[in-house]
């Protein structure tokens, strides 16, 4: 399966969504891997001499200033002498915007300090409107009483009167509304000052502010440097020590599985020998034979990448896994505890509900050819999916231990976890909740020529 997903690299959803999280790293990582050699490999055929093209005419080109050695100039920031550092370059730049701030904030004082003296200049124009019409008012009613008067002489003495307190006071009001410009031009002038040096003040207050701010953003990133790097070393530590238990176990992985071919050869000698001597023992079971082989694999190659139907599914483990004894307890001929039909992830994790950690149970798959554990782990339900091939049943993925049989690879992680970092252990198989079983249609009675017959 590996093979083919590595020749179309393609990967079905379906496929994906039955994998666990250890099997997608090591899918994704080989799938890399073989990125990387097909394009060596394609650079490697492809080692052509490139000639530089020559530009058509009217188009524009770049052309770079040649140093020295010849080749193109390029100037670096912060290597010449004149250049100034990161440091000052930024802390000009603050200057600079903390002296903007400032004087936004200027101006918009500037602008209500000149609405209010433009206000108290219309209130004074007001009052001085207002007492003149009030003296006019005077004046001329002072004129209809002069002119009451019996003789003409003083009728022109009392208008003379008037005509020089009417000049008086047209003096006294120029000089009111000349002495109200000089204070209104003196509080301008006094008010310009003052925002002048409000804005220095300000403008050092804020880049102030900003340096302070600057500090603590280094602190809070150094530190969260510091925790970075901490927590990577600490990740980098486990990951190696969890590779080297990898390699560990797979290396007594290997040990153990030879151990155990060459135990199974010595019986199977040993049986061998005690039969020629004219016991009426039965010969073991002779391997399959390479047309067996051939035509198995005939049968793999004109199977669809995966199953069409659960139909599909139910005929495939009748007709090829079945006849292996896969489902059964080789030791009684019954079904296995832990073995179940074609059931869907959420039923699996229905199962596995409220089960202690280390129950499991085995699915047979209907998105791909081949079975799934169902395992229950502390704080979740994890799957593992489990290959088929002529070889031998071996998790997905690279580099697995290949078993003869699906009993056998259950058997071996009953004591073997299934991943160094999960620590998964098969320890309690779950079987069935509710009738009739969920594998009753893989199990169910084959209808031979013979039987028909």
């Amino acid at each position: 399966m590996l093979r083919q997903i590595l020749q179309t690299m393609t990967v079905d959803p379906d496929l994906l969504a039955e994998l666990s999280d250890e099997q997608k790293a090591v899918l994704f990582v080989k799938i890399r891997e073989e990125q990387v050699r097909r394009y060596d490999e394609h650079e490697k055929n492809n080692q052509i001499e490139k000639i530089p093209r020559k530009p058509k005419k009217g188009k524009k080109m770049v052309e770079f200033l040649q140093g020295k050695d010849g080749k193109e100039w390029v100037w670096v920031m912060g290597e010449h002498k004149n250049d100034k550092s990161i440091e000052e370059l930024i802390e000009l730049e603050w200057q600079e915007k903390a002296l903007k701030e400032a004087e936004r904030e200027i101006e918009e004082i500037r602008r209500r300090e000149e609405a209010e003296i433009a206000k108290r200049l219309e209130e004074e124009k007001e009052k001085l409107e207002m007492e003149q019409k009030h003296k006019e008012e005077e004046l001329r009613k002072q004129r209809e009483e002069a002119e009451l008067y019996a003789s003409l002489k003083q009728a022109r003495e009392v208008a003379r009167k008037l005509e020089e307190e009417k000049q008086k006071a047209e003096e006294e009001e120029k000089i009111r509304v000349e002495q109200l410009r000089h204070r209104i031009a003196e509080d301008k002038r006094q008010s310009l000052e003052r925002l002048v040096k409000k804005k220095n003040r300000r403008s050092s207050e804020i880049f102030t502010e900003y340096m302070s701010k600057r500090e603590e953003m280094e602190k809070i990133a150094e530190q969260n440097l510091k925790e970075v790097e901490s927590n990577w070393q600490e990740q980098e530590k486990k990951a190696k020590k969890a590779e080297e238990e990898v390699k560990e176990l797979a290396r007594r992985a290997r040990i153990e599985y030879q151990n155990s071919l060459k135990l199974g050869m010595n019986v199977l000698n040993a049986v061998s020998a005690f039969s020629g001597n004219g016991t009426n023992t039965k010969p073991p079971v002779p391997p399959k034979s390479e047309e067996l082989r051939k035509s198995m694999a005939k049968v793999i190659n004109k199977r669809p990448p995966r199953p069409p139907n659960k139909q599909a599914v139910i005929e495939w483990f009748l007709e090829e896994e079945r006849p292996k004894g896969v489902g059964t307890d080789l030791n009684t001929g019954k079904v296995a505890a832990w073995f179940h039909g074609v059931i869907s992830r959420l039923e699996a994790e229905n199962y596995l509900l409220n089960m202690t950690l280390g129950s499991f149970l085995v699915r047979v798959s209907e998105r791909v050819w081949g079975y799934t554990i169902s395992y229950r782990a502390e704080d979740r339900c994890k799957h593992f999916l489990i290959d088929t091939s002529d070889q031998g049943y071996q998790f997905f993925g690279a580099n697995q231990l290949v078993h003869r049989s699906l009993a056998e690879l259950i058997n071996f992680h009953k004591s073997n976890p299934i991943t160094v970092t999960g620590g998964e252990l098969l320890r309690t198989p779950v079987g069935q909740i509710k009738e009739p079983p969920d594998y009753q249609e893989l199990m169910r009675p084959r209808i031979t020529e013979s039987t028909a017959l």
